[in-house]
């Protein structure tokens, strides 16, 4: 088919009963060969966005257990199926070749990273939190009063934190006796 030809066809569909443009005079002939990746996933999971604090609906389609396409769920009373640009491009975040998957630590004065376990991370998280606990105490004031806190903890919580986690959260920091306990979606 000749150059000239390519570019006639969809205006001929067009007038032979496809006015706008929307249907069958808008796809090539590739384009009638292809198949939708949700089509052939295996399953949808609903989630919510990880990007900011709005929270938008995605679905998510999986294939052998692979993600295979986000898209924004309708059903979402918050997105009504719309996500930003971020948000449409998610699956890359989660399929990128570049995405760390291990814990990766570099020592104080170090320059080389080394892989720990997530047990050994988690480890050292918590042995650090209750060291500066200890070490930042303050049980009373010069006068005697109570204080029970540590101005040497504090928390500020990621956007795509839920209430749940978030009720979690306040709780074990207020429990460690921290004060400044803070939501990035408030700021």
């Amino acid at each position: 088919m000749t150059n000239r030809r390519r570019l006639i066809a969809p205006v001929l569909r067009q007038l032979a009963g496809d006015p706008l443009g929307l249907g069958r005079a808008a796809q090539s002939v590739r384009s009638e060969e292809l198949t939708p990746r949700t089509s052939t996933a295996d399953r949808v999971v609903q989630s919510v966005c990880p990007y900011c604090a709005v929270g938008c609906g995605q679905k998510v389609y999986v294939k052998d257990e692979q993600v295979v396409q986000i898209e924004g769920d309708p059903d979402s009373p918050i997105s009504r199926g719309r996500l930003c640009p971020k948000g449409a491009a998610s699956e890359k975040l989660v399929n990128s070749p570049m995405r760390e998957t291990k814990v990766r630590y570099r020592r104080p004065g170090g320059t080389d990273w080394e892989e720990l376990s997530l047990e050994q991370a988690t480890d050292m998280i918590a042995e650090r939190m209750l060291r500066t606990r200890r070490d930042t105490w303050e049980e009373e004031n010069e006068d005697g009063q109570p204080l029970k806190r540590t101005l040497g903890i504090n928390f500020l919580g990621g956007a795509t934190l839920d209430s749940e986690e978030n009720y979690l959260i306040k709780k074990l920091f207020t429990a460690l006796g921290a004060l400044s306990i803070e939501n990035q979606a408030r700021i």
